[in-house]
């Protein structure tokens, strides 16, 4: 089994261990949406793409493990950081980008490593096309603005 794979397959017990319904549809959609698009952009910006997925897919575990939000960006980090040698899938290096980026990926307003930005960018990219008719929101709308441009897609070619 590859490690994403195996990781995933945590990701999966924690989830349905959540007897919330809806809490667990929000972490299936969110947690691998967040994956998803931090690989697509991993591939644009020729980083590493396991350690994308891996950030994506662990950057709000401690939330949906738990159902408690507040701090959980520091609280997950120390999490994935368990996670990721308890199933010995990453690398010590590995590992501290993975957790660096989960500790920094709720302040948006910041600049960090390019990890860093790439779960933010991912993050906020996720939480504006879940629902395209819920209005961005003001703190994510710069960063998401951003992104549109950088993956060529603007609002003039969609509207003509």
């Amino acid at each position: 089994m590859d490690r994403i794979e195996k990781l995933r397959g945590y990701i999966d017990e924690v989830l349905l261990s959540n007897k919330n319904i809806k809490e667990r549809r929000n972490g299936y959609i969110h947690l691998y949406g967040v994956a998803q698009l931090s690989v697509i952009l991993a591939k644009k910006r020729n980083l590493n793409q396991e350690i994308a997925i891996m950030a994506g897919m662990l950057h709000d575990i401690y939330t949906y493990k738990f159902e408690y939000s507040k701090d959980h960006g520091e609280k997950g980090a120390v999490l994935a950081h368990k996670i990721l040698e308890e199933l010995q899938i990453a690398t010590s290096t590995e590992i501290d980008i993975i957790c660096t980026a989960i500790q920094n990926h709720s302040n948006k307003e910041m600049i960090d490593s390019e990890y860093d930005e790439l779960l933010k960018d991912a993050d906020v990219l996720q939480h504006c096309i879940y629902n395209p008719m819920i209005p961005v929101k003001s703190h994510e709308l710069k960063r998401y603005n951003d992104l549109l441009i950088e993956l060529d897609i603007l609002f003039n070619k969609w509207f003509r």
